[in-house]
């Protein structure tokens, strides 16, 4: 007879062999040619830039782990549910987060010249790398998580239970998994820094190169001579590809944990011959098996000159959903024995698929939809583009439209899945929705972390005076890779709804809330305040970017009006103070949002208790989902109006292209929805589980 606690150690071998995989990836693009001297330097440039931010952020890191170290330690002390042990898997989820964001910053900047290199002789070799890139951040990301989260629950169990894991007995291993909960904590809160961070250095650079170098001196998007244009490019890597990694790694490790806590509460008529637990590490297997699947599809993403790039990505993705759809089928029936109740609600292991399908289905409809409203090839972007002939009012007039617009279809269907996952599996079901979304997170992200890297080559290939040929071909991978960022973030959305959910059907758990009553004063009082933090979060960090982006401006006129040459190539621009700027800006205004989404949940658990906190959190959910939907396909469909009149559009049998009062008119748009989509919008999704996660965690103080 096969037992479970022989099975779980497959799961770290996956995470390694996963590993091993993104290794020879980062091997093979190594070995790429670098290009010239020329291109060599501004990649050095930018990589240099991307490291020394990320060693400030880091510093700050060390201070912020510390000192939740200490809180966490003295919890552990008070609540004789957990152990001080939590403080170690909080580390343990800091470093591992840190560290995932770390190696996909670094091969994306050893990624970027070698795509540039290769664009100089075909669009196909060009893809390659910058999509290998991607598959290495999605890859080392995701088994990075599977391979901490699971040899920090065989050393806890080992260590606690030594007998066997003494399985049998749920409230054993119920004790291990919330001590797991911290290492969950370090990852978000790691991830929420990040992107907050690097979105508000990315944007307050992007935002300085736009205004003053394309409208200002008219020069080119990523011209040498524009001071703030290194700083662009490294905020690229440490906003889109650091931040966004963190993000979904922190989705990942809590998505599985809420599903684990859940799965505790699961009784089985009959004990099955894996010790009645395996509802408890099913998402582990899941999610395990997921990377493996999103490896193989990978193999599939393959172009020549006749195919459509963005169509080939949507074949992999499709394929990589088709078969985490039958092989969930076949492991949930393997694992889970047939008769199943959480909460006096019964159901079999075949309404455990249906659940999980639904999120897979959700994930892949949601990437749909964001696409539909950000593709240049869709109506809400061409009708914004249409709107920019009467002005710059008109452009933010449409946008505004189409991003409330765009939150309609998303709120229906996350409304259809939560109902038909909880009418099939209950709680457990709404769990299992969100694991079955985050199987094909590792093909998720290599999507998405192929966008950054696209730009980051059109960008050298601009300021090495590379011909025309070789900027063509890394702006058809940019065009592509600004579709699938904002997929991408269309996705990151719809996992922390759904984790969020999955924390929030936990979290009632262990605290024994029966229900929120809303006709109490308190409780309805903590559903307007959860409702409004997201709206406070992103009036912080809008507000970040327009700061660090006025000193930006500032900075880059001075050099243009001080530094005599610059315009004639005479003078190199002083772009180390730029990449100054925009570090000190992102460190010093990341903290106070970073903190609202811990300090608003401590205070009201403990002063108001879990009910008045249950509804906080509702109010929070619903509001970031609906503001980070909006903020994210707005910023995502400004940014391609902009980007086609770059290429060049036909609008009432008028050909307009830059330079024109339109284009400038998208350039405005544009810069509005840089902050909202870079940096506000994608931050509110760690927020939503990051506040959930810390409810989580003081809980036990809470409950009933």
């Amino acid at each position: 007879m096969i037992k479970i606690n022989s099975l779980i150690f497959l799961i770290p071998f996956i995470g390694f062999f996963s590993l091993l995989y993104a290794v020879k990836k980062i091997l093979w693009i190594l070995k790429q040619d670098e290009g010239n001297s020329k291109m060599k330097e501004i990649s050095s440039y930018i990589e240099n830039g991307a490291k020394s931010f990320l060693k400030a952020e880091y510093k700050v890191f060390v201070y912020f782990i510390f000192i939740f170290s200490i809180g966490l330690f003295l919890l552990s002390y008070i609540d004789k549910h957990t152990s001080p042990l939590i403080v170690l898997s909080f580390i343990t989820g800091s470093f591992f987060s840190a560290f995932a964001g770390f190696i996909g910053m670094r091969v994306s900047t050893k990624a970027n010249v070698r795509t540039t290199q290769a664009a100089r002789n075909s669009l196909k070799n060009a893809f390659d790398i910058a999509f290998s890139g991607g598959v290495v951040m999605g890859i080392s990301v995701t088994s990075i998580a599977i391979f901490g989260l699971s040899i920090l629950l065989i050393f806890f169990l080992f260590l606690f239970f030594p007998n066997s894991f003494n399985y049998n007995n749920k409230n054993n291993l119920l004790f291990v998994v919330e001590l797991l909960t911290g290492f969950s904590f370090g990852a978000e809160a790691i991830a929420l820094f990040s992107r907050v961070g690097g979105g508000i250095y990315t944007k307050a650079a992007d935002i300085g190169a736009d205004l003053v170098g394309k409208i200002e001196q008219d020069i080119p998007e990523d011209d040498v001579r524009n001071p703030a244009v290194i700083a662009d490019n490294v905020g690229d890597n440490v906003g889109d590809i650091a931040g966004m990694g963190a993000d979904l790694f922190g989705s990942f490790i809590a998505t599985i944990l809420a599903a684990m806590v859940l799965g505790c509460e699961i009784d089985t008529i009959n004990i099955d011959n894996f010790e009645g637990v395996s509802a408890v590490l099913l998402p582990l297997f899941m999610c395990s098996f997921g990377i493996l699947i999103s490896i193989f599809s990978n193999f599939f993403i393959k172009i020549n000159k006749n195919n459509n790039i963005y169509y080939m990505l949507n074949k992999g993705n499709f394929i990589c959903i088709i078969l985490n759809f039958i092989f969930s089928f076949f492991l949930i029936k393997f694992l889970l024995p047939n008769n199943l109740s959480i909460r006096n609600y019964y159901f079999t292991s075949q309404d455990v698929f249906y659940s999980a399908s639904i999120g897979l289905l959700i994930g892949f409809l949601i990437s749909i939809i964001t696409e539909y409203f950000t593709s240049t090839e869709r109506y809400p972007v061409n009708f914004i583009i249409k709107q920019s002939l009467t002005g710059h009012a008109t452009n933010i007039i449409a946008g505004l439209s189409i991003g409330m617009f765009s939150t309609a279809l998303p709120v229906i269907l996350f409304s259809i899945g939560i109902f038909l996952s909880f009418y099939f599996s209950g709680f457990y079901g709404v769990a299992m929705s969100s694991v079955g979304m985050m199987t094909t997170t590792a093909m998720q992200l290599s999507i998405d972390a192929f966008g950054p890297i696209a730009d980051n080559a059109g960008g050298i290939a601009e300021m090495s005076n590379l011909n025309k040929e070789v900027r063509e071909r890394t702006d058809i991978l940019d065009s592509v890779g600004n579709t699938t960022a904002a997929t991408g973030k269309g996705f990151a959305i719809a996992s922390a709804a759904l984790t969020s959910l999955a924390l929030f059907a936990a979290f009632i758990k262990i605290t024994g809330i029966k229900g929120i009553n809303i006709y109490n004063p308190l409780v309805l009082s903590g559903l307007f305040l959860g409702s409004m933090i997201p709206f406070l979060f992103s009036a912080l960090t809008i507000n970040a970017v327009g700061l660090a982006a006025m000193k930006m401006v500032n900075e880059v006129r001075r050099q243009f009006r001080e530094i005599p040459g610059i315009m004639e190539y005479k003078s190199k621009p002083l772009y180390d103070n730029c990449i100054t700027i925009s570090t000190k800006a992102s460190l010093k205004f990341m903290i106070l949002p970073g903190l609202l989404s811990i300090i608003p949940p401590v205070l009201i658990g403990f002063i108001f208790g879990g009910e008045v906190l249950g509804s906080f959190l509702i109010g929070l959910t619903v509001s970031g989902v609906l503001m980070a939907t909006f903020q994210s396909n707005t910023g995502g469909a400004w940014d391609n109006v902009k980007k086609s009149f770059e290429k060049g559009v036909y609008v009432d049998g008028e050909f307009l292209k830059k330079g024109s009062d339109a284009h400038k008119a998208s350039i405005t748009g544009d810069t509005v929805g840089d902050p909202l989509k870079d940096t506000s919008g994608p931050s509110i999704n760690i927020l939503i589980k990051l506040s959930s996660i810390v409810s989580l965690i003081i809980a036990h103080f809470i409950s009933i």
